[in-house]
């Protein structure tokens, strides 16, 4: 089993910069595939999303929307120790998110002077679209780490979509943490198709404002596509890691570690960081015996990362090692080293930071409370973790008096004079007051 290996002072410039990429290459070459989906579900709506639920997914689907029955039945049929288990990590991220909520200030205003008012006002987006993935498996933690700060920020108009399974129903799972988060509108739809029709909506899918969601390169690459029409939301495409480690991390632990995001799919990019040569060799002669410990088809996928995106990177410092995380934006960045909270707020660009050994990502992944809808592919400099914030907005208010007026006007004359804007002028100076 081959992992790659770089000793990064010594790695040629082309090599860092595919490292860096990690999977976004795949996106830009799937545009292409996805555009005609695109087109198509436009056009034909609904009869489209049956026909590539049928050729994708194998599924042959009547009713495209879930009924209560498929709610009432999927809610029987689950069983009650996983039930108990949802419930629980959802507890947690419910009053996670609710917390931010209570931080999210009421409208507010401010005396910026005498007689000028400014300030700002919150409301919660109108209609959002959730993409539930569903791969070889269920993702109920993809919809209770969407559903819940969506209802919590106030979100009126919610619909959920989520790749069928082959006898055409939604999987029991997605639909009891749908009802659970107080959300009834499943629609069995996924991929690309899935992202087209809440963008442009069907007869049946509403179409929506902002779609948040992890997904496939196919459903990024429709996402991208469909910005035309509504928010993409933040990019949240293959999943993604770092481990950054000293020699205080247990190594055997930290095999492990680094195998938590690499077995999502062979596009996922997992990388060790550290500057300690005894953990680097540890997991390179180790991991591969550890991944062999693994069913199938993980052991193949998880030998497929390390050989591809993922891999181990050698520095000469821990500073080195901050500065390529930092530079990396990686979505998960376990921290395992001496005086981890202190070195913390030196990592600047991550969509989440989980410190020290007993903090692996399984558990920010499900239930400690944090969103795991985090930006992918570099984001991480400029997107922030799913939050109540990406269902709310801010709208800016201000007031002016009499007095406020007129102490304003002169200045801003002679800036919109400048400027050369007359009716910006002449709305002051023959303003009757």
């Amino acid at each position: 089993m081959s992992i790659n290996f770089f000793k990064w002072d010594e790695t040629p410039e082309t090599d860092k910069a595919r490292v860096m990429r990690r999977s976004q290459a795949n996106i830009d070459d799937v545009i292409k595939v996805v555009e005609p989906i695109v087109k198509d579900v436009r056009a034909r709506g609904d009869e489209a999303l049956r026909e590539y639920a049928l050729k994708f997914e194998n599924a042959d689907i009547t009713e495209i929307r879930a009924s209560e029955e498929e709610f009432d039945a999927a809610e029987k049929t689950l069983d009650d120790d996983l039930k108990t288990a949802i419930k629980h990590c959802a507890d947690n991220v419910k009053r996670f998110h609710e917390e931010q909520m209570n931080r999210v200030e009421k409208p507010w205003m401010v005396e910026i002077e005498p007689g000028v008012f400014a300030g700002e006002q919150v409301n919660a987006i109108e209609s959002v679209g959730l993409y539930v993935p569903r791969g070889k498996g269920a993702f109920p933690s993809a919809l209770y780490m969407l559903g819940h700060p969506a209802k919590i920020a106030g979100v009126k108009n919610i619909a959920i979509v989520s790749p069928p399974t082959p006898e055409g129903r939604t999987d029991d799972a997605t639909l009891y943490t749908a009802r659970l988060c107080g959300v009834e509108n499943v629609y069995k739809c996924g991929g690309a198709q899935a992202i087209a029709a809440l963008a442009y909506g069907t007869d049946t899918v509403p179409q929506v404002k902002k779609v948040l969601g992890p997904g496939s390169p196919y459903v990024a690459a429709a996402k991208r596509i469909c910005s035309v029409i509504m928010d993409p939301g933040m990019p949240a495409g293959p999943s993604e890691s770092i481990v950054l480690a000293d020699a205080s991390a247990d190594p055997y632990n930290t095999c492990w570690d680094i195998l938590n995001e690499a077995e999502h799919g062979e596009d996922s990019a997992v990388l060790l960081v550290t500057h300690d040569d005894k953990l680097a060799d540890y997991v390179l002669e180790n991991l591969p015996k550890i991944i062999a410990e693994l069913p199938k088809p993980h052991r193949s996928i998880c030998a497929k990362v390390m050989s591809d995106y993922g891999g181990i990177i050698l520095t000469k410092s821990l500073q080195q090692s901050i500065d390529v995380a930092n530079a990396y934006a990686p979505e998960h960045l376990h921290l395992k080293v001496d005086n981890a909270e202190d070195i913390a707020p030196q990592l600047k660009h991550a969509g989440e930071i989980l410190i020290g050994e007993y903090t692996p990502s399984s558990l920010g992944n499900y239930g400690i409370g944090v969103n795991h809808v985090l930006p992918t592919g570099g984001w991480a400099h400029t997107y922030s973790c799913t939050s109540v914030w990406d269902f709310l907005k801010r709208t800016s208010i201000s007031k002016c008096t009499k007095s406020g007026f007129e102490l304003l006007k002169n200045d801003v004359v002679k800036m919109t004079t400048y400027e050369n804007f007359p009716a910006h002028s002449e709305v002051l100076k023959k303003r009757k007051t």
